[in-house]
């Protein structure tokens, strides 16, 4: 069974997979806002990340800025690959995985190096006590995030999102409403047809398998015994065939313009958070430009 994640592509035509972390970009009919590019995404994540360096010293802290992402790395891997010049990089993103993993956290670092209740309040000026009091968001699918309201991460995206609350809220809706329709879509004989589509061009290309879901299941069959670069190779080569036939067949699209037909069922607060997380996205950018004073 292929399950769908959610097939979103950013504004700029960059994103590389299904992303169901970027979950917004089959806009309601309510939302006149876009996603925020890559390069907007990265520099509002470098102005977080002085703001919060900023908030540390005024604790008396020292704060690590740490490497930024790069604009591949953003772009995820969810249910089907949908960009080939993505793929031509990066495969299904198994390097990007690794790079991740071995990333150090150098503020994490500093606080175990501090005595036991130092690095504690280290850690509490960070990212805030769960002792204290909580910011709670309810989860479309049903389910809570709650995340510590005083800290210098809360301090950072207050300043940078005007109202971090009304923000945080809106961000935890309209990234999660995939799993309200996903079933229902993945049932749709629209896409299943198109997903016969896509796996009639795999076969066609070498590659017989009856999903996208499939097709990277049987990527460790097809790398077992290889070395790091050839493994690499094969991965490539299939993912750029699962984007390839994406575009060649309707897959691609009948996924968009069904997510989209099936958010318009959607009750109206939930495109009243898309349009609101978009515009609270938008306005962001002017003062991430002036934290940082570059623009993307």
């Amino acid at each position: 069974m292929f399950t769908v994640a959610g097939c979103t592509t950013s504004t700029d035509g960059q994103s590389g997979s299904a992303q169901p972390q970027r979950d917004t970009a089959a806009k309601s009919t309510r939302s006149q806002g876009r996603e925020l590019t890559a390069a907007e995404e990265i520099l509002v994540r470098r102005a977080e990340q002085l703001l919060i360096k900023e908030c540390m010293a005024d604790k008396g802290y020292p704060y690590r800025i740490g490497p930024l992402p790069t604009a591949d790395e953003l772009k995820g891997n969810g249910a089907f690959l949908t960009d080939a010049g993505w793929a031509r990089r990066n495969g299904y993103g198994s390097r990007l995985q690794a790079k991740a993993q071995q990333i150090d956290d150098p503020n994490g670092a500093y606080a175990n190096a501090l005595p036991r209740e130092e690095g504690i309040r280290y850690t509490e000026a960070l990212l805030g006590s769960p002792s204290s009091a909580m910011l709670t968001a309810e989860l479309p699918a049903g389910g809570t995030v709650r995340i510590p309201r005083d800290s210098c991460l809360a301090d950072a995206r207050g300043r940078l999102y005007g109202d971090f609350e009304t923000w945080f809220r809106a961000e935890k809706t309209a990234t999660n409403l995939t799993p309200l329709y996903a079933a229902d879509l993945a049932k749709n004989r629209r896409f299943t047809d198109a997903v016969e589509q896509w796996s009639v061009c795999m076969g066609a290309a070498g590659h017989d398998y009856a999903t996208p879901t499939k097709a990277r299941e049987g990527l460790p069959k097809l790398t077992r015994g290889l070395n790091e670069e050839k493994a690499f190779a094969v991965e490539v080569r299939l993912a750029v065939a699962e984007a390839t036939c994406a575009g060649r067949t309707p897959l691609t699209r009948t996924t968009r313009a069904l997510e989209a037909e099936y958010r318009k069922k959607l009750p109206a607060r939930y495109g009243d958070a898309i349009a609101a997380y978009q515009r609270m996205n938008l306005d962001t950018l002017a003062r991430a430009e002036k934290f940082t004073g570059s623009a993307a």
